[in-house]
């Protein structure tokens, strides 16, 4: 029986990319362009998420600044959740719903972009800290599920969108890495050119 959970969970999970493969790559289209636009004219992105969302921004900003899939130069990209004493002090000196929202306006910058990824797109914290990329004139890039929640509400027209249309968190979370995996390839992409068939055989350490 536990067999066939995990075979299931495999298929679901393939199921779900499979489904989303057409509807969301014109969005995720729009949410690279956003990054690489913003990257190549000096700009930066900061990433930001709770919980395994959190952990989702730190695996982005590793892979722009070191790599993704090929050698080319560093690319600002910066983890809010990835500084625990920054964290822990805003939370304790003001509250949670600010930790994110203060380092985007003492961090963020009119070109920049905000990539928020909330799985409900309810999250309090990531609310005020589109607020605060909006007063700040950057482009937001929001990952979220289900129906996109307050956070979808909040967007502007010169804002990206990809909401998985689904409703539990796992399965969502791994669309997710798949978008931002698609990000990194298509900035790659753009930047160095497509792969040659080799690339893809080289050893890429993790």
């Amino acid at each position: 029986m536990l067999l066939q959970r995990i075979q299931q969970q495999f298929i679901d999970s393939a199921d779900l990319k499979y489904q989303c493969a057409q509807s969301l790559a014109p969005v995720v289209e729009s949410a690279t362009t956003a990054v690489l636009v913003s990257v190549t004219g000096g700009g930066k992105v900061l990433a930001c998420g709770n919980g395994a969302s959190a952990a989702a921004a730190q695996h982005f900003a590793a892979s722009f600044m070191g790599r993704y899939d090929r050698e080319r130069p560093e690319l600002a990209a910066f983890s809010l959740s990835a500084d625990a004493a920054v964290l822990t002090g805003i939370a304790n000196d003001f509250d949670a719903r600010a930790v994110y929202a203060r380092q985007v306006r003492a961090l963020g910058q009119a070109g920049d972009v905000l990539l928020v990824l909330s799985t409900s797109g309810n999250s309090g914290n990531l609310l005020a800290a589109v607020e605060a990329a909006h007063e700040r004139d950057m482009t937001v890039v929001a990952l979220t599920g289900g129906r996109g929640g307050r956070l979808a509400q909040m967007l502007r027209d010169t804002d990206v969108l990809v909401c998985v249309p689904h409703d539990v968190p796992a399965r969502i979370l791994e669309v997710h890495h798949m978008v931002l995996h698609c990000i990194c390839d298509g900035v790659d992409a753009q930047l160095l050119g497509l792969p040659d068939a080799l690339s893809n055989e080289q050893e890429n350490p993790a």
